[in-house]
């Protein structure tokens, strides 16, 4: 039996995954037996934090006369910093691991190597370009807010499922000391992350889920056929593709 109860557990794991997912000042925790596989359901909710601080952002820039344009990088900004640019990382590992090595075991290698290559420079200078071309569409705080809740919440909810479907690329990974994520987890991140994607409209909600799911499924097929399974670096690639796919979404339906 857990120590916690029920709604002891959920608290718990939105505080882990808070911790985990951001760099917001949470007092030190104890956890207990709870692991980031257990709690990763609640991923969708540390990205509706990082959303809300966006937002904020937005909104404050745009209220003293700053162009759409400048506060979208500041918004920007403001949510890498939320994140110690976890995600980012993760994508120009990726890219400089896929795009570079010749061998699984060099691509890993490459992955692993904490100095950025030509792939991953050219991968993280695109995103950001996407993503704040996207949000410089918005013109008001409240549109802002909806399509950041929307970006940064489900492209979260679909984590617990990749690393679910498939098994660690290494032994000693990040992802693979996270622990296995369950079926039900998986489901209820993915749950949560589809509701958020409502703010969207029912149309943007419903072109949202079919991007999402070709870039779930390509995805992964790349990531077995380069590396045979998942790592923490592929994670936050695959988080950065659905950001980006929503926020592109959200910049029509939401204008």
């Amino acid at each position: 039996m857990s120590r916690f109860s029920a709604p002891g557990k959920i608290l718990t794991d939105i505080a882990l995954c808070l911790v985990f997912f951001t760099r917001s000042p949470l007092p030190v925790l104890d956890f207990g037996d709870r692991k980031l596989a257990d709690a990763i359901w609640a991923a969708p909710v540390a990205g509706a934090v990082v959303a809300l601080i966006g937002a904020i952002v937005f909104s404050l820039a745009t209220t003293f006369g700053v162009a759409s344009g400048p506060a979208a990088a500041l918004t920007l900004a403001a949510m890498m910093l939320t994140t110690g640019s976890l995600h980012e990382d993760g994508l120009s590992d990726v890219a400089d691991g896929f795009g570079g090595g010749r061998t699984t075991d060099r691509k890993l290698e490459i992955m692993h190597d904490s100095r950025i290559g030509a792939y991953g420079a050219s991968a993280l200078g695109l995103t950001i370009l996407i993503r704040w071309s996207a949000l410089a569409e918005f013109s008001h705080g409240w549109s802002a807010l909806l399509a950041l809740i929307a970006a940064h919440a489900a492209s979260r909810g679909l984590l617990g499922a990749f690393l679910h479907l498939m098994p660690p690329a290494t032994a000693d990974g990040l992802s693979s000391r996270a622990g296995t994520v369950s079926a039900t987890t998986a489901q209820a991140g993915a749950i949560l992350g589809a509701v958020a994607l409502l703010t969207l409209g029912l149309g943007g909600a419903i072109v949202a889920v079919a991007l999402l799911g070709l870039i779930f499924y390509g995805f992964r097929k790349l990531c077995l056929s380069q590396i045979g399974g998942h790592t923490g670096d592929a994670a936050g690639a695959l988080q950065q593709l659905c950001e980006i796919a929503i926020l592109v979404v959200a910049s029509v339906s939401l204008t």
